[in-house]
C-alpha cells in the first residue's frame, strides 16, 4: 500500500494583520504649524493555495498543523507607509478541494495549473492620520488601527482525475485487473478492503494512446452512510469521466450486486448517475461454460463485457470498449 498518498489535511491558518496607520505630526524646525503626515499601514499577508500539476498527493501538508502569514507593518511619518506582509503560498495537487472545518462550506477547488486562490485574505492596513485632516481639524492626533486577519481551522481534500474509475465491492477484482492492464502495482490479496487507498494505472491503448483508470477502494453496503472506508473513497468516484462497475461472476446475481452498487453512489450523490457506465464481469476463469451462458442470460442494462484478469480473456474487449465510450 502507498503510504505516501494522503488526499486529506485539516490545517489552522492565519492571514496577516494590517499594520496601524500613523499618529505623526511633522516636526520640522521653525514651522509653528506641525500638520499630520502619518503613513497608512500595509496589508497583511495572504494565504493562497495554487495548482501544482507535479504533485499527486496533500503528504507535504501532512505535518503542517498551522500556517500564520506574517502581519503589515504600521505606517510611520513623512507619509511613509508600511510594508504588506508577505503573502505565504501552499502549493496542492489538481483536484483539491478547500473547505470550511466547521461548517463544511465548500470554497473553490483548484483544477488548472497555477490556479491561485486566497483562503485567508490578510487585514487592510490603517489610514495615517493625513487622511483625517479638514478644515476643522489641522491636526488629528488619531489614525486607524490596521484590521484583523482571518483565521480558522480549514480542509483541504483531494479528489482524483482519472478516465475511469473501478466501482466494485471489495475482492471484485479491481486491482488485480488494473496491475493486468495497467504498470499499476497494487496490493492484491484474496480479502476485502486490500485496496485502502486508490491507486492510478496509465493504460496503454493502441496507437500509442493511453487512458488513466483508477482503483478506487471498495464500497460495501452503507457506505454513503459512513459505513466501512465509504465516504472517504466515495469522493474520488465523483471525478472520474465514466465508472467500470466490477462484478465476479461467482456472484449469487450479477443485477443485484450491481444495483447495490449503483444505490449507493446514487445515496452518495445522485449526479454520479449520469456519468457514462460500463460492468464487466470479473474471475470468469473461476466457472464453466454452462455456467457462464446461464449468467449472461440475466444482466443488468449496460454494456457488459466478461474477462479473467488471471487468465487475460476479454481486456481487449474490455479496453476496446472502454476507449469507445470515452471517446463517443
Amino acid at each position: 500500500m502507498n503510504e505516501n498518498f494522503v488526499d486529506y489535511v485539516k490545517i489552522f491558518i492565519r492571514s496577516g494583520k494590517g499594520g496601524a496607520g500613523s499618529a505623526h505630526l511633522r516636526r520640522e524646525k521653525y514651522v509653528p504649524k506641525r500638520g499630520p503626515d502619518g503613513g497608512d499601514g500595509g496589508r497583511g499577508g495572504h494565504v493562497i493555495v495554487r495548482g501544482n500539476e507535479q504533485l499527486w498527493t496533500l503528504l507535504h501538508l501532512k505535518y503542517t498543523k498551522h500556517i500564520h502569514a506574517p502581519d503589515g507593518v504600521n505606517g510611520s511619518g513623512a507619509e511613509k507607509k508600511g510594508a504588506d506582509g508577505e503573502d505565504v503560498y501552499l502549493e496542492v495537487p489538481l483536484g483539491t478541494v478547500a473547505r470550511r472545518a466547521d461548517t463544511g462550506e465548500v470554497l473553490f477547488e483548484i483544477l488548472h495549473h497555477g490556479q491561485e486562490e486566497i483562503i485567508a485574505r490578510g487585514g487592510r492596513g490603517g489610514l495615517g492620520n493625513v487622511h483625517f485632516k479638514s478644515p476643522t481639524n489641522q491636526t488629528p492626533r488619531y489614525a486607524q488601527p490596521g484590521e484583523p486577519g482571518e483565521e480558522g481551522w480549514f480542509i483541504l481534500e483531494l479528489k482524483i482525475l482519472a478516465d475511469v474509475g473501478l466501482v466494485g465491492f471489495p475482492n471484485a477484482g479491481k486491482s488485480t485487473l488494473l496491475s493486468v492492464v495497467s504498470a499499476a502495482k497494487p496490493k492484491i490479496a484474496d480479502y476485502p478492503f486490500t485496496t485502502l487507498v486508490p491507486n492510478l494505472g496509465m493504460v496503454s491503448y493502441r496507437d500509442f494512446k493511453s487512458f488513466v483508470m483508477a482503483d478506487i477502494p471498495g464500497i460495501i453496503e452503507g457506505a454513503a452512510e459512513g459505513r466501512g472506508l465509504g465516504l472517504r473513497f466515495l469522493r474520488h468516484i465523483e471525478r472520474n469521466s465514466m465508472l467500470l462497475f466490477l462484478v465476479p461472476v461467482t456472484s449469487e446475481s450479477i443485477v443485484d450486486e450491481y444495483n447495490i452498487l449503483l444505490n449507493e453512489l446514487k445515496k452518495y450523490n445522485p449526479d454520479l448517475l449520469y456519468k457514462k457506465r460500463m460492468l464487466a464481469v470479473t474471475k470468469c476463469d473461476l466457472v464453466d461454460d454452462e455456467t457462464l451462458q446461464q449468467k449472461k442470460a440475466n444482466l443488468p442494462s449496460v454494456p457488459t463485457v466478461f474477462i479473467s484478469s488471471v487468465a487475460q480473456t476479454g481486456l481487449d474487449e474490455l479496453k476496446d470498449m472502454l476507449w469507445h465510450e470515452l471517446n463517443s
